[in-house]
């Protein structure tokens, strides 16, 4: 008898994946008036006005150089929370699919650090580039992060077997391209300038996390 492919699952990826999706259900019930009563349509407005990213306050943050924890734990908060439904779902299937491949190779700490470090990095990429707004919410810039991460296994392998090393990108390469035509096409934000910055943070990290990166990256910078 088989078991179930949820097993093959990394707990810190699965545990990633269920808050998000509990956090949509919750706001997804509450959309639809069958939790909360009438203030429970205000909970997603609410919970993002609370634990979302916003330029300004990153700016301000800068400008006075203080750091709030309540306004620093908005750069890992906001990976829980989503636009809608749809944006969920596929946020969270992502973080599933990418978190599979990347987290059974490295180890959950080396996933997590990943994830959430790729976070942090696409929103603080997002406030220095772009101006805007409108709350930097969702699970993608993490989700680019592990995306880079597949990437660096991907190019580390490709090296190993004297393969083209620009292959281990095409993914990436893929993605971009339908986020930008889907930008023009229609009048999408900005948001992908934190995933390209996710994508980056999680290609660098995988460097310093990955079983013997670090190892492999002094051997790199002895050679030369």
């Amino acid at each position: 008898m088989h078991g179930s492919p949820l097993n093959a699952i990394p707990p810190v990826v699965a545990a990633v994946a269920l808050v998000m999706g509990a956090a949509e259900l919750i706001f997804w019930l509450a959309d639809a008036a069958l939790v909360g009563g009438a203030t429970g349509i205000g909970w997603r407005v609410s919970a993002i006005e609370r634990y979302g990213v916003f330029d300004a306050v990153l700016e301000a943050m800068w400008t006075e150089r203080v750091a709030p924890p309540e306004h620093l734990m908005r750069l890992v908060s906001y990976p829980f929370l989503h636009l809608g439904f749809l944006h969920a779902a596929f946020g969270v299937a992502m973080v599933l699919a990418l978190g599979k491949m990347v987290g059974e190779v490295f180890a959950p700490y080396a996933t997590a650090a990943v994830f959430f470090g790729s976070a942090v990095a696409g929103a603080l990429v997002w406030s220095v580039l772009v101006d805007d707004p409108r709350p930097l919410v969702g699970a993608f810039p993490g989700v680019y992060g592990l995306i880079g991460a597949y990437s660096f296994l991907a190019w580390t392998n490709l090296a190993r077997t004297g393969g083209n090393r620009l292959e281990a990108f095409r993914l990436i390469g893929v993605l971009m391209g339908i986020q930008l035509l889907f930008g023009m096409l229609f009048g999408a934000g900005l948001d992908w300038v934190a995933d390209l910055g996710g994508f980056l943070a999680g290609f660098g990290l995988s460097f310093l996390v990955s079983p013997g990166g670090w190892r492999a990256l002094m051997e790199k910078l002895r050679a030369r």
